[in-house]
């Protein structure tokens, strides 16, 4: 029976409040889960449940929860100076540390960095930037900005559309002109009859007969996330980032690597750029910035389009209320301080991330998994009715949403996308923390199939001789 404070919360979230890419009538019936608290890697329900949250929130929670440091430091901000603009010729101190802690972390062509209140804003401000760039260039006609179909950078109008998430589009249009998609790298559910080099090296020739389609004097920029994060943990094959370099040099067009999930820590590096070695004009952040302790975000700008705008530019017409926020600064500041101390990145790159790869390929085994793969603490798995042919089940079962449900019930966050499965757990999660995430991982992959049996659902459980996964 559910507890009476628990059913109010439920019966007020289900009266007042719409909840972000939430189909409301359906929330409505089921009615919401509260969660009331969280300490380390786990959350807690109003009824008591504890949850291990392999989703770090949304892709963000990376010192984990209940991190007093992150509290001190907003408190102590907030009674010394709780909020001022950086408009106006004004700053404070908050802002400016952060803004040179953000720089010295950050490949050493980027030293400047503008900031925003979140992920989607720090695209705009891309979209802003990239055209007044080339307008100053003497260029104003390179207005295009290519992006990868079901590419997630956001969901203002201008996030929206430099992402290539068809559903979005439908519900949002017209997008923002001037900006078009190609095929994404994703080799288990699109490229599998190439080897995996063979299929990065085709996904970034896309881009170049992109270009050649639009006309190389009218392309502006590239935008792209290292791994992609909420189209399903998508990780190119080791042939697409060199190749994809190497069109945008020949064309000279900006390179926007999105950081805002990869970027502090994820992928074993402080940003996933520096794992592919891409050397990007500007790169958006957000996210694990300050843990998502407190809403930050912000674009870290190149030299070369830096040098430009400050030169050259004059007023640039943009900003928001919140940008460099002074208690928000202070947090973030606060936070890549104490993953500098704990050697944070580094125990993502040389334990975590290695023991996830280890116990998260076992995962493959499973009758229902057609692939399990990760890189640092990103990690997916592959939902399938028939490993041999890696053939998805009927969409109408939505077999992805029935398993995050089950996660849940047996204490496990994780993320359905369709019929792919996403974690991002805290980067301060241990080996014996992977141990159990993977355990809990398991318990619901056997549960899911055990309910598909029992409506009669065919599972083939034949194991391919031979899986290739990108390296």
């Amino acid at each position: 029976m559910t507890p009476p404070d628990t059913a109010r919360l439920q019966q007020l979230d289900r009266d007042h409040h719409l909840h972000p890419f939430t189909d409301f009538k359906a929330l409505g019936e089921e009615g919401s889960r509260i969660i009331t608290s969280a300490e380390g890697i786990y959350i807690q329900d109003a009824d008591g449940n504890q949850i291990l949250d392999a989703m770090a929130g949304l892709w963000c929670v990376n010192l984990g929860y209940g991190r007093e440091e992150l509290v001190t430091a907003a408190a102590e901000q907030m009674q010394q100076l709780p909020y001022y603009n950086n408009f106006f010729k004004t700053t404070h101190p908050p802002a400016v540390e952060l803004a040179e802690t953000l720089c010295r972390l950050a490949p050493a062509h980027m030293n400047r960095v503008f900031f925003t209140g979140s992920g989607s804003e720090a695209n705009d401000t891309v979209l802003r930037m990239v055209r007044r760039y080339w307008a100053l260039k003497g260029k104003p006609e390179k207005q295009w900005i290519i992006g990868r179909e079901n590419a997630y950078h956001g969901s203002t109008v201008a996030g929206m559309s430099l992402g290539g998430m068809a559903p979005m589009h439908e519900q949002g249009g017209p997008c923002v002109p001037g900006i078009s998609h190609i095929r994404q790298p994703y080799w288990f559910g699109e490229g599998r009859e190439l080897s995996a080099e063979e299929f990065g090296k085709v996904c970034a020739a896309a881009l170049e007969t992109r270009i050649e389609e639009l006309g190389a004097d009218k392309v502006a920029a590239f935008i792209a996330e290292p791994v992609q994060g909420a189209g399903g943990a998508i990780i190119p094959p080791d042939s697409y980032w060199p190749a994809i370099k190497e069109v945008l040099a020949k064309y000279d067009i900006l390179l926007v690597a999105d950081e805002v999930i990869c970027g502090f820590g994820r992928l074993g590096e402080w940003f996933g750029s520096v794992h592919y070695g891409i050397e990007p004009d500007l790169m958006p952040i957000a996210k694990g910035l300050s843990s998502g302790y407190l809403p930050i975000g912000g674009v870290l700008v190149g030299d070369r389009v830096a040098s430009t705008l400050i030169d050259e530019g004059g007023e640039f017409y943009h900003g928001f209320t919140y940008s460099g926020h002074p208690t928000c600064a202070a947090v973030a500041l606060k936070n890549l301080q104490l993953m500098e101390q704990e050697g944070v990145v580094e125990h993502v790159r040389d334990v975590a991330g290695p023991h996830l790869a280890r116990r998260w390929k076992e995962l493959e085994q499973h009758p229902l998994i057609g692939e399990a793969r990760s890189l640092g603490l990103i990690g997916a798995l592959e939902i399938v009715a028939d490993k041999a042919s890696g053939k998805r089940f009927d969409k109408t079962l939505a077999v992805g949403n029935l398993c995050r449900d089950i996660c849940f019930e047996t204490g496990l966050v994780m993320r359905s996308v369709g019929d792919t499965m996403v974690i991002s757990p805290p980067l301060v999660i241990t080996t014996e923390q992977v141990d159990e995430l993977v355990r809990l991982a398991h318990a619901a992959l056997d549960e899911t199939m055990r309910r598909l049996e029992q409506q009669g659902v065919t599972v083939k459980t034949t194991t391919p001789s031979h899986m290739e996964t990108p390296a």
